[in-house]
């Protein structure tokens, strides 16, 4: 059975950075993971809430930081 996407609370997107690097983190709803490319991490939100683990989060791969760089 398919996990159903839960929508996080807009106002915690606003406020959480990435815990290696303080930056910036980018919200993706369909593989319910924030990211952060400055640390070429995605942390994953397991029932709307933000793992926000460094050693949870999983690498990125240099053509997901190329696709995700693009504005």
């Amino acid at each position: 059975m398919a996990e159903a996407k839960v929508d996080v609370d807009p106002r915690l997107l606003e406020i959480l950075v990435c815990p290696l690097t303080k930056g910036p983190l980018r919200y993706d709803r369909e593989a319910q993971e924030l990211i952060s490319l400055d640390a070429g991490l995605a942390y994953p939100i397991r029932d709307g809430i933000p793992i926000m683990l460094v050693d949870e989060a999983r690498p990125l791969a240099e053509s997901e930081k190329a696709a995700l760089a693009r504005p």
